[in-house]
């Protein structure tokens, strides 16, 4: 089965339809979460994902603090911000929708966890230390992530001696073995510098990883977030992928 694999898409519409058209066929869909927040597409960007066939749809951290459950001091001020708008602006169809998101789900041969396995809606995965601490979390031989925004993965050796991380390039494949804690990074707000949204094709049967990325107009998301009277910074740092 040929999976595309998402992640914090962050409300970003225009990010998203361009990875939809720039990724071919696909069997189904896996989201890691954050759907919504930042971005100025908040209902338009749950609608997309709902109608995705076969989709396995996680809770992020802005998912869940636009449903009022994480206390918005967690956030930084402009993010506070951002989230005050999405409640308000969020239908309660697709407020239903994000409630019934499970924090992590357990596929075949997958773990899906927006931050990390330990603590599934918050934790960062962003080194060797944090990540050898994760492995124990999870049972099946990989865990898909994401939270951090960055393309990357770390694994364990066989002996679990030892854990090693990799930074993914565009049109990069690889082929999966176990055990490994990989990221495909952010949809809709890149931050390793490269503000091309970022994802992934999986292969369950030869478990194939393909990292991608995809062009999209940024200077349109912009103008929708500037109309939206949402923090500027948030309409600047997509230029610079950061």
């Amino acid at each position: 089965m040929k999976v595309l694999i998402i992640s914090d898409i962050h409300a970003n519409l225009t990010a998203l339809e361009a990875v939809l058209a720039d990724c071919g066929s696909f069997d189904a869909v896996w989201c890691l979460g954050d759907v919504v927040g930042y971005g100025p597409d908040p209902n338009e960007c749950v609608e997309l994902v709902r109608s995705l066939p076969n989709l396995v749809c996680i809770l992020g951290n802005h998912d869940a603090a636009a449903l009022g459950e994480l206390e918005l001091e967690s956030f930084n001020y402009d993010a506070q911000l951002s989230t005050l708008w999405t409640q308000q602006t969020l239908t309660e169809t697709n407020r239903r929708f994000l409630l019934k998101l499970p924090e992590a789900q357990t596929l075949d041969q997958v773990t899906l966890a927006h931050g990390s396995p330990r603590n599934p809606v918050w934790e960062y995965v962003l080194d060797t230390y944090t990540a050898r601490a994760n492995f124990q979390f999870f049972s099946t031989p990989f865990c898909f992530v994401g939270h951090s925004h960055l393309p990357l993965a770390f694994f364990q050796k066989e002996d679990q001696s030892e854990v090693m991380m990799q930074i993914f390039h565009e049109d990069q494949t690889i082929t999966l073995k176990p055990r490994a804690i990989i990221n495909p990074g952010s949809v809709g707000q890149p931050r390793d510098h490269d503000p091309r949204s970022s994802y992934a094709i999986y292969d369950t049967t030869s478990q194939r990883w393909e990292f991608r990325r995809a062009s999209y107009a940024v200077s349109t998301v912009q103008e929708r977030i500037r109309r939206a009277g949402l923090p500027d910074r948030h309409a600047l740092r997509l230029s610079y992928g950061w």
